[in-house]
């Protein structure tokens, strides 16, 4: 793993722990592929691409802060 995806790794891991602590996920991981985060929404486990991670979670952390 370059220095590239373990930052971007690390970022999601704090993006995730905070969605996890404002209840908005119930759980998150390391992926199977070391290009995947695991992020379990809704009872569901989904395995996305790094980039992808972060979007999602970018967002639902967004769109708790409006509602």
């Amino acid at each position: 793993m370059n220095s590239t995806q373990a930052a971007l790794r690390d970022e999601i891991r704090e993006l995730a722990e905070e969605a996890f602590h404002q209840k908005l996920i119930s759980g998150h991981g390391d992926g199977e592929d070391m290009n995947e985060y695991q992020i379990v929404y809704q009872g569901k486990p989904r395995h996305l691409p790094l980039e992808q991670a972060r979007f999602f979670l970018t967002n639902l952390l967004y769109r708790s802060r409006i509602h």
